[in-house]
């Protein structure tokens, strides 16, 4: 779906902690041929990384397949399969600001935020997995007293706090509190929030949510507190609902599209995230304008979240 830019030494960006999480996380690591067939070549670094951050058991395989003569072919075709697997990671630590540039205009229905209204009000709210603050600054424009966006990727993170500082003082930079975290390990206290809520993050994947995830969210909220999934994968319905979950779809009076701040912008994001699909390049060239249907994109609109109290 995606025209890959990233090369085999960008896996660097990551620190130890965000390299032990994609090496241990099935959906995310590559497998052990792969990953050490695709460092031939690599330096030195990024080796002695990735083998210090790989289960100590993992270790000696990963030697050997590393010292295993193969071809260029093979180690380019490896190469590509790590980089694709690891794309959006990619994206989030070594090149936020095109993934800001993505979800700046994947604006949620308007009527999501105004039906949790009454949860938000006065309320202290997570938002897991925050990105650049989406989610947290709709919060904050329908009454939340204190939001904790909680986002594992530095880049993202430093994108809110600039967001933050050009707020200066006063509401809503002052309500909303950046934090460094992961959905398995959220670095809050139990019973500390009465709504947490993730948009378009969440999953029921082990790395990006899951059980271990789930079991963090309902942690930190208080009993009687409502746990919210904001535009969640279709392939998650069953998951969510076989977990106790509500399912919400808002109707449409028009089609939801995404509107990119302008046309260079569009033609950019196209050919990067939607390489495959040509028809979202050709739809803007088309038009001249700077935005796309989601039915182009051939992806569900942001109109529906999940919800559920915890008791």
């Amino acid at each position: 779906m995606f025209e890959n830019p990233f090369s085999i030494e960008d896996l660097l960006v990551f620190d130890d902690a965000a390299m032990q999480h994609m090496l241990s996380t099935e959906c995310l690591r590559p497998t052990l041929e792969d990953l050490a067939w695709s460092l031939h070549g690599a330096s030195k670094a990024l080796v002695e990384s990735i083998r210090d951050n790989l289960p100590l058991q993992e270790r000696t395989q990963f030697e050997i397949e590393l010292s295993r003569p193969i071809s260029r072919d093979l180690a380019e075709a490896a190469r590509r399969r790590v980089l694709d697997g690891l794309f959006w990671e990619l994206t989030y630590w070594k090149t936020p600001e095109l993934y800001e540039e993505l979800t700046e205009g994947e604006q949620v229905h308007p009527g999501i935020f105004q039906q949790l209204e009454p949860d938000l009000r006065g309320k202290t709210v997570l938002d897991a997995g925050a990105g650049s603050g989406r989610a947290s600054f709709e919060c904050v424009r329908h009454g939340a007293a204190l939001v904790y966006a909680v986002e594992p990727s530095p880049g993202l993170l430093r994108i809110l706090e600039r967001k933050l500082a050009g707020l200066l003082t006063g509401p809503p930079g002052s309500r909303i509190v950046p934090y460094q975290g992961r959905f398995d390990q959220i670095p809050l206290e139990d019973n500390c929030v009465d709504v947490s809520l993730s948009c378009s993050a969440f999953t029921a994947e082990p790395g990006q949510g899951g059980e271990v995830g789930l079991a963090e969210l309902k942690r930190v909220t208080r009993p009687g507190g409502k746990i919210v999934v904001i535009w969640p994968c279709r392939e998650d319905y069953d998951w969510l609902v076989g977990h106790g979950f509500q399912y919400v779809v808002l109707p449409l009076d028009q089609e939801m599209r995404v509107r990119f701040h302008s046309l260079q912008s569009a033609l950019r994001c196209a050919r990067l995230f939607y390489a495959h699909n040509t028809a979202v390049a050709s739809y803007i060239l088309e038009r001249r304008q700077p935005e796309v249907p989601f039915s182009v994109l051939g992806i569900n609109p942001p109109r529906d979240y999940c919800w559920l109290i915890v008791s």
